[in-house]
Order: C-alpha cells, then structure tokens, then sequence
C-alpha cells in the first residue's frame, strides 16, 4: 500500500490550512485503536529491553543507537505470532506505532549515563544517587518534549521535511501491516535468528559467564576454563599482541582485532563510508601517532606494583583525545552553520503568522498553550533542581535557556532533513558559553551542557516519532504522551542498570565520599564521550595554554584537516568518501573497537549492501534484511554482554552460592 502523500508542487504552494485539511481528509485514521494499554505495555518493555542494549554500546563506542525499526519488527512479530494462536486481536498499525514511539524514546535515555552524568560524577569525584539521575534525566527531557510541540507543525505539517530515520519506521510499518504476512515474518525471523546466534556466540566468548559455570557448576578448576576467542588471531591460534611498534606491544596499543559482535552489528548500520573513516582514523592514531608521542615522552605510561609499564587506551587518550575531539567538533560547525539559511529559516516560519483560516486540527493537534505554560514552569523547576543536585546557580541556569531553545530549534532542522542530531557539537556551544559566563566553574559547565543535550536530544527524537504517525495518520497528542511513558521506562530501567554494571569498583566511605569514582570508566567500558566531556570542561577552566605544545599543534592541525574535509563533503554534495567525525572518533575508541565496527560494514559490503541495484533487479536476502539482521546481533550480543558483566561483579556467583547453600 502506498502511503499518502503530498508532491514536492503541493508543498511549495499550498497554504499550512489547505495540508492539515488534505491530511485530515486522506491519511488520519480517527478512532483507530493507538495508545492502548498492550502497545503502552510492549512499548515500555521493549523500550527497557533496548535502552540496556544501548547503555552498553554508549559504554563501548559513545554512540546512542536508534531502535524504532527494531521495535516496530519485534513488537509485529510478537502479535502477530500471538494472533495466529488465538491469543488476542489484530495489533493495529497506529498501535505498533505508538509502541515504537515508546521504545525509542526509552532507547534514547541511556545517553547521559555514558557522557555528560558520568563526566560530572567523575569531575566532582561523587557518586550522584540513582533517584537524582532518574528526576533530573525525566525532568529535562521533558523540558525538551515541551520544546518540540511548537516546532511540529512547521517542520512536519507545513514543510513536510523528511525525517529520514522516522520515515523509514514508517514505510516499514506499512509493509508489515498491509503487505503479505509472510514479508514481515521473515524480517522478524532474521532478526531473531541473527540475535540468537550473536547471543550463544557471545555466550561462549564470555569470560565472566564461562569461569563461573565451569568452576561453580562444572567444577572446573579456574585455570583450566576454556572458551571461545574474542580476537581474530587467537581464534587462528596467532598471538599478534606481543609484536612490538617503536618498542611498544600492540596490545599496549590496543592494537587487537577484536570480535566483539554488538559493534559488528553496529558498523553495519553504520555503513562502509563511516566504518572505512573509523579505520582510517585508528590507523593513523594507533599505528603511527601514539607510537610516535609514546618514543618522544609525551604520552607516559602508568607504573604498576609490579614496576611493569603499561599505557593502553587510558594512557593513549589522555593525549590522542585532544586532535579527535578537535577534528569532530570543526566538521560539526561547518556542517552546523554551512547553510545560513537553515538556521534562519526556523524562526521566521516558527514566528511567521498563518495565513487567515480555521485551525482544522485545532482538536487533533496538541495545544500550544501546554508550550507556553509548562516551558517557563518546568524550566524553573530544572533550574531549582540543578542548584540542589549540582550546585549551579538558579540565575546561571536560567541565563542559557534561550540559546538552549535556539540549538534545539537549528538541530531539530538538521535532524529533519538528515536524521543526525548534533547533540555533540550543541552541547559544546553551551559549554562555550558558560566557560565565559561563569568560567572556571567546572560543575555548572558539565551540568548546563547536559540540560542542552537533553533538550536538544528529546525534541529532535519526540519529532523524528512524531514523523511516522503524521505519515500513518495517527493522533499526535497520544503519541506524544506515550514518548513520555517512554522517558520514564528509559529512565527507571537504565540508571539501576548503570549503577549494576559500572560502579561496582567505586569505594563508598563513612563521611559519604567515595574513592576511585574514575573506574566508571574502563578498558572493558572505556565511555569515549565522557573522555570528551570532561576534556573540555577541563581546558575551559584551566585554558587552552594548560595543553603540552604537541597537544595543540595537533589540535590545529586535525581542527584545519576537519574543516576541509567537512567542505569536500559539501561542495561535493556529500560524493567525499570520508566522514571526518567518523575519523576523529577514532582517537577516542580503541583501535579493538574500530576493527570490529569495520570489519562488520566491510562484511555486508561484500554482500551487496550499499552497492546499487541492476534496474529491475530485486534486492538479495543481505540487502533486503540488512537492518534486521544487524539489529538482532547488536541486541543478541549486547544482553548477553550485560549479563557477563554482571557475572563479573559476582552477582550470579553469590546467587547461586546462596542457592547452593555454599
């Protein structure tokens, strides 16, 4: 079925009045059952399920993956297969919409636990309670719900921008409910085929896992477990780590060909252009910069007990961070501000008066006064609780609303038209600003960029939702109150989550002080956007000056190498085979990490993805199923990884010691 839509003419020319008219007349599909109790539930559950799956790729790579076309397949799957054995009715399209719109809201919550909360925990060596974490996370990404309502009915209903990732949950919502049964069982089985067999090969690859059912359930003694290789060349029996750059092993350089299968999944979504710049990036970081900083003593080593020198990716980044983050942030602003008329064209048709007639969407709609009268209130509310949880000022935080609502309004356009919401890049004009404001503050810097972030990120996500409803003709009201239910479901199941998997190392004392706060992050969960956060909180309190000199010629150097290559993108109109942000993340990754994102977007390279079609030739299976495929093995891999690294805090030890009665 092809779903309705308005010609590239139609929308040039036609008033806002005569679209919301054609909409209501062709696509809403009025009382159709939408925000139900089941596809509320399957939301929230699918959604807790899949923000654990991206709290562990956010620890990995920095990165927050999308899941709307991953919950719209499972959720079909599930009811449909329920339908066929006589379990319930028909799960209506607006329903499985509506479900999706709150998994991805959940799946998006993750994001400040693996940067700007961890950053802040880190910088003020305090382990904030869960509860504070969960409020402030709810609080500010509703502050960022309530900023999107008056940007929807420019962005979406009047110049119909595309919201490619939302567009995409929509087509393939369409595909499943109206194409043979059979297309859209066949997604689902591959999904759940490929996270199975992710899942039992993580399984055998998981240390934690093996060591505690071979010594606690076998009897194995410790130092006979056996399992499955996570590294190419020990799964060949070739052990490449003790090979030697500049007299530095390759496994002090990080330098591993990893298997880590949820960020294989992840390189292919990630596609080969992205992945080849990854690799190009960890490349010239590991294998010729670090050695080369390593031999000229910039970058030092930490001394064991032992007196056995080490560096690894610690070690490494405390130097390598600096050019990567310069080189992102400088493509980021190119691309930020390469057209003017996309940061200016926002306000005049957010502010611009309608053309006179009747609102037909006036009941349909969610109301503008819910904007007017709850961003003044929760923005007072947020301030008052970043005061009492971070120690920022009310009056500070209030200062930076207005231009956290301008970079939510310019980088909810560039979500529109690419699906790339610049949260990095905004975040760091906010803590620009407050470096001016109030420079020297570290505290109030990590915490107002945090607040953008969240504004910034839940606007852009509440619309890039909105975008398939819109196409589907579903009510927009419910599916905002079910991103909602969303942002709580993220919340309350992720922030337990990250206090399971990543303080465990964190001593807590008797005066309520903690120790060892910086192992939230490690070589297993390194969080390279935390690395990032706190850097340049760091250099705007203590001054560019602070940096040793090769650090800012290399600044210079990667920020002017950004640049141009961001406007080789550009004047090619988008044919430059590289992506610099791609490159620069490589300097904050470990080169392990870099290999195995490679690895899987080389993989369905070579089986066609991303290689144009013959016309009239259909897709194959790998092409056809890409996206289900490599969301079941990013899901697989990554629950199981969450139960190993519960094994490893001896979680599942202690249960069954209990149990067993040991």
């Amino acid at each position: 079925m092809t779903i309705p839509h308005l010609n590239q003419e139609q929308i040039q020319t036609w008033t806002l009045e005569q679209k919301d008219r054609w909409w209501l007349e062709n696509v809403y599909r009025g009382n159709m059952p939408q925000l139900t109790l089941r596809s509320a539930a399957t939301g929230f559950i699918l959604g807790s399920v899949l923000s654990a799956t991206n709290l562990y790729v956010g620890a990995k790579t920095g990165w927050s993956l999308g899941v709307g076309v991953t919950s719209v397949i499972l959720a079909f799957a599930i009811y449909r297969t329920l339908q066929k054995i006589g379990i319930g009715s028909e799960f209506s399209i607006l329903e499985n919409n509506c479900s999706q719109s709150i998994a991805t809201a959940a799946g998006y919550m993750t994001a400040p636990l693996t940067s700007s909360m961890a950053a802040y925990m880190i910088v003020d060596n305090r382990l904030l309670p869960w509860h504070q974490l969960v409020v402030w996370n709810v609080l500010v990404s509703i502050l960022g719900v309530l900023f999107a309502f008056p940007m929807k009915r420019r962005f979406i209903n009047d110049e119909q921008h595309p919201f490619p990732e939302g567009r995409a949950a929509g087509v393939v919502m369409d595909t499943l409910h109206h194409a043979d049964a059979s297309v859209g069982m066949a997604s689902a089985a591959a999904m759940l085929w490929a996270g199975a067999v992710a899942a039992l090969t993580k399984f055998l690859q998981a240390e934690s896992i093996q060591e505690f059912l071979q010594s606690h359930i076998f009897r194995r003694a410790a130092d006979q477990v056996i399992r499955l290789p996570e590294r190419v060349d020990h799964l060949f029996g070739v052990h490449l780590g003790s090979r030697k750059i500049s007299g530095v092993t390759l496994d002090n350089l990080t330098i591993v060909p990893s298997l880590e299968l949820a960020l294989v999944g992840a390189g292919g979504l990630m596609g080969i252009r992205g992945a080849a710049s990854l690799m190009i990036g960890a490349v010239l970081n590991y294998f010729v910069l670090a050695p080369m900083m390593i031999e000229r003593g910039e970058i030092t080593a930490k001394i064991l007990a032992s007196g056995e020198a080490i560096y690894g990716l610690r070690q490494i980044s405390l130097w390598s961070l600096w050019p990567g983050v310069a080189l992102m942030v400088a493509a980021s602003f190119v691309a930020f501000f390469a057209k003017p008329a996309a940061l200016i064209e926002p306000f005049v048709a957010l502010f611009s008066k309608r053309k006179a007639g009747s609102d037909v969407l006036r009941d349909i709609e969610v109301p503008i006064w819910i904007s007017i009268v709850g961003i003044p209130i929760v923005s007072l509310i947020a301030a008052i609780t970043a005061h009492y949880y971070f120690g920022v000022n009310v009056l500070m935080c209030l200062i930076g609303l207005p231009l956290t609502f301008v970079l939510t309004l310019v980088a909810a356009n560039s979500t529109a038209l690419t699906s790339i919401t610049p949260v990095g890049a905004t975040s760091k004009i906010t803590q620009l600003f407050y470096g001016a404001v109030q420079p020297g503050n570290i505290r109030t810097n990590l915490a107002t960029a945090s607040l953008t972030a969240e504004v910034v990120s839940n606007a852009s996500n509440l619309l890039m939702d909105i975008k398939p409803g819109y196409m589907l003709g579903a009510k927009p009201r419910q599916q905002a109150i079910g991103h909602i239910i969303g942002i709580i479901a993220g919340s309350v199941c992720s922030v337990p989550l990250f206090f399971l998997l990543f303080t465990q190392q964190v001593q807590r004392l008797p005066d309520g002080g903690v120790e060892n706060i910086a192992s939230i992050q490690s070589e297993q969960f390194p969080m390279p956007s935390v690395t990032v956060w706190k850097a340049v909180a760091e250099v705007l309190m203590n001054g560019i000056d602070s940096l040793p000199t090769s650090v800012q010629y290399a600044v210079l150097c990667a920020a002017l190498i950004g640049i141009v290559m961001e406007l080789a993108r550009i004047f090619t109109k988008g044919r430059f085979p590289l992506s610099a942000v791609a490159m620069g993340l490589a300097f904050v990754i470990d080169f392990g990490s870099c290999f195995a994102m490679f690895l899987g977007a080389f993989i369905f390279w070579l089986l066609g993805v991303e290689r144009p079609t013959k016309e009239g030739e259909a897709p194959g299976f790998w092409k056809s199923r890409h996206e289900p495929i490599c969301a079941g093995i990013i899901a697989g891999a990554a629950l199981m990884g969450i139960l190993d690294a519960m094994a490893a805090t001896g979680l599942l030890a202690n249960a069954w010691d209990r149990l067993s009665g040991g």
